[in-house]
């Protein structure tokens, strides 16, 4: 079973306000290809696709974010790159991914060049709505083969905090998927060290059920100041869907064109939990999944995104993020289907 954690593949976040700031990123990026084993020419396409995306933020949009992560897959390391902004947005996607196509005077070679470049490419924009871009870049000759399940995920600390005290994990096979979201109480290290050794638990104990690993987790941080955590079980082969959580982190399910909120209790795990209860829901093939912590607001709806449900999950949780981040906390969102 592949077990992602947070804690292996932490995201930097890099603000674009300026063009003095793409040669930041630029740097950031070239720093984590050297981590990550690319060679020269793999780390030059990544800077070259990152330095377009950041220069089109400033060119296009004033200011924006791009937020960069290291990924495993196999044997392979990688890095996921993804750039945020709130501009105008496209009308017509299709036609600014030619070269040539430009709305700022420039040669219009940019998002060409990031399709070219990236081994995955996805984009989100809408008029009004901003632009936000997914590129994920190997350091092998080709990409490895995709898992059954595709995930999304930002989880970036409090801006006055350097760690984040929310942490997640997704441990998962060809037919199951177990997922966790835990927010530490508070901010900062401290919360960083509850919410991470619940993640951890379910990192080693993949096969518990939602409820059982939540009773698992309680112990486990009895020695720290506690965290809300949800844990969901996908199946494929039973067609269910297990949930139990303890605090303030939403899952909501996407199913059939409708929508379900699933319900946790109230309470903290490693310190205040009374009452533990696991939720059965079908889950059928289309069935998506998202998970956040109470650093995102809860009044967002995809209904106001035409077209954003069917992008790559990491663009989802992305503007979600850009756009219902409450800015005074930790937070994280996960979006979760299969492949």
């Amino acid at each position: 079973m592949e077990t992602i954690l947070s804690t292996a593949g932490r995201q930097k976040i890099y603000a674009i306000d300026e063009a003095a700031e793409i040669a930041g990123v630029r740097r950031g990026s070239a720093e984590l290809a050297k981590l990550q084993s690319f060679d020269e020419i793999a780390a030059g396409k990544v800077a070259i696709a990152v330095t377009e995306a950041a220069t089109n933020i400033v060119k296009h949009a004033t200011r924006g974010q791009i937020i960069l992560r290291p990924v495993e897959q196999g044997n392979a390391s990688g890095i996921e790159v993804i750039a945020l902004d709130a501009g105008r947005g496209m009308a017509n996607v299709a036609l600014h991914m030619k070269d040539g196509v430009s709305t700022a005077g420039s040669y219009g070679v940019g998002l060409g060049a990031m399709v070219r470049l990236a081994d995955e490419f996805d984009i989100y924009s809408h008029e009004d709505k901003g632009t936000a871009i997914y590129m994920k870049f190997w350091n092998v000759p080709e990409a490895p083969v995709s898992g059954a399940w595709q995930t999304g995920v930002v989880c970036l600390p409090l801006p006055s905090e350097e760690v984040c005290g929310d942490a997640w994990a997704v441990c998962s096979n060809p037919t199951l998927a177990t997922v966790m979201v835990a927010d530490g109480l508070g901010h900062g290290p401290d919360a960083a060290r509850a919410s991470e050794a619940a993640i951890n638990l379910i990192g080693s104990h993949p096969e518990l059920y939602p409820e059982a690993a939540i009773w698992e987790s309680h112990a486990s941080l009895r020695a720290t100041r506690g965290a809300a955590v949800a844990v969901a079980r996908l199946d494929t082969l039973s067609e269910e869907l297990h949930f139990s959580g303890v605090g303030n982190i939403a899952a909501v399910i996407f199913q059939g064109g409708g929508k379900r909120q699933l319900m946790s209790h109230n309470g903290i795990v490693g310190s205040n939990m009374r009452k533990v209860q696991e939720f059965v829901l079908p889950w059928t093939s289309g069935t998506m999944l998202i998970m956040h912590s109470d650093g995102l607001g809860t009044r967002w709806s995809l209904d106001h995104y035409p077209g954003l449900e069917a992008a790559h999950p990491s663009l989802i949780a992305a503007v979600l993020y850009r756009d219902f981040c409450r800015q005074r906390d930790d937070v994280t969102v996960l979006v979760i289907r299969e492949q």
